[in-house]
């Protein structure tokens, strides 16, 4: 494998509820690399969207740690983690998530023009190109609204490409499309992991689709098993 994009160490997540604690993630070891294809699969509630966010830096871990491109999380304030999300990740929901009152490529553009260091003339043309790349270049001034549930996705993932990142990081991202409608997603998906380099990290409970991943793996009672 090549050097590592993101490296997860021992990692594990506690919750409490009343007097009790719940262990969800015991001691998860992860590394993956620039280009790599991962799936992780697991029963509802198993903890995998949990473990996404522990990777992403959007949730702290109880113990271990996760080290982005060599930088560690710990220690880290939360506008430099969200700085380095910004620069080094992208995010594909269950749910789109794109914003009701603006145009698609104004919600695609958005990841690049929070950055405030490229000409906004020059994110116009990159998000009209992935709008293209993923088969929505003539939707680019309709809201979301009026698109269907499989071409908010796709401008999603757009949307999660536009700063180019390093990791990819996808949640049940087919889980409210209908089966042909998901295997499109996850086409795309693989497309551009080919295309950019980008390593790609699936949550998912679709065996079928997991299983056209590079690696997979299961998280059973907290760990990781590779399949």
């Amino acid at each position: 494998m090549s050097e590592p994009v993101l490296e997860a160490h021992g990692l594990g997540k506690d919750f409490r509820e009343g007097r009790s604690i719940l262990t969800v993630l015991s001691a998860v070891d992860l590394s993956v690399g620039k280009g790599d294809r991962v799936a992780i699969v697991g029963a509802s509630g198993s903890g995998k969207s949990t473990l996404l966010h522990l990777l992403g830096g959007l949730d702290q871990p109880s113990r271990g740690d996760v080290s982005i491109r060599g930088r560690p999380l710990a220690g880290m304030q939360e506008r430099e983690r969200a700085l380095l999300r910004n620069e080094t990740m992208g995010f594909v929901y269950q749910l789109h998530h794109l914003l009701p009152e603006f145009t698609l490529l104004e919600n695609v553009a958005m990841p690049l023009l929070l950055r405030r260091q490229v000409p906004r003339s020059v994110v116009r043309r990159e998000a009209q190109t992935l709008l293209g790349e993923v088969g929505l270049a003539d939707r680019a001034s309709h809201r979301p609204a009026e698109l269907s549930g499989g071409e908010r996705q796709r401008a999603a993932v757009a949307r999660a490409l536009i700063t180019r990142p390093a990791l990819l990081l996808a949640d049940e991202p087919t889980g409210n499309l209908d089966p042909h409608t998901g295997e499109g997603v996850y086409d795309l998906l693989l497309r551009l992991n080919a295309q950019y380099g980008t390593a790609l990290i699936v949550v998912t409970h679709e065996v079928k689709l997991a299983n056209r991943m590079e690696r997979r793996f299961r998280l059973d009672e907290g760990i990781l098993f590779p399949l």
